[in-house]
C-alpha cells in the first residue's frame, strides 16, 4: 500500500448526497442502475451509475444518503456521463454494500 500526503488526501472532496431518482441502466457491460443524486444548494444535483444492483431495488435507493467524490472529471460510460463516483465497499462475495452517512448529516457534507 502506497502512502498519501494529507494534503493529497484532502484534495478528494468527498460529500454528503440524496438519491432523488433511479432508473434502470440496460445498456451497462454489468448490471448497474443510473442515479441522481442531490448534494443541496452549493453543488446541486449530479448524477452517476452504480453497480449496486445486487442489495438494492431501484425504489429503495429513493431518499437514501450516501458518500461520494465529487471532484473527479465526468466520465462516459456507454449512454451515461457520470459525473461523480458513488462510494461502497464489497462484501463477502464483491458485490458493493453503499457507505451511507446518517439521516441527520446535512447534504452537501464533507468528508474530512
Amino acid at each position: 500500500m502506497s502512502e498519501i500526503t494529507f494534503d493529497e488526501f484532502m484534495a478528494v472532496d468527498v460529500r454528503v448526497g440524496e438519491i432523488t431518482r433511479t432508473e434502470p441502466f440496460p445498456e451497462a457491460r454489468k448490471p448497474a442502475y443510473k442515479l441522481w443524486i442531490n448534494f443541496g444548494e452549493s453543488i446541486g444535483e449530479k448524477k452517476s451509475s452504480a453497480q449496486i444492483t445486487v442489495h438494492y431495488s431501484l425504489e429503495e435507493l429513493v431518499g437514501k444518503r450516501v458518500m461520494a467524490v465529487v471532484n473527479f472529471p465526468s466520465r462516459q460510460i456507454g449512454p451515461v456521463k457520470s459525473e461523480v463516483l458513488v462510494l461502497g465497499v464489497p462484501d463477502e462475495n464483491g458485490a458493493v454494500v453503499l457507505i451511507a452517512p446518517d439521516k441527520n448529516v446535512p447534504l452537501g457534507g464533507r468528508l474530512f
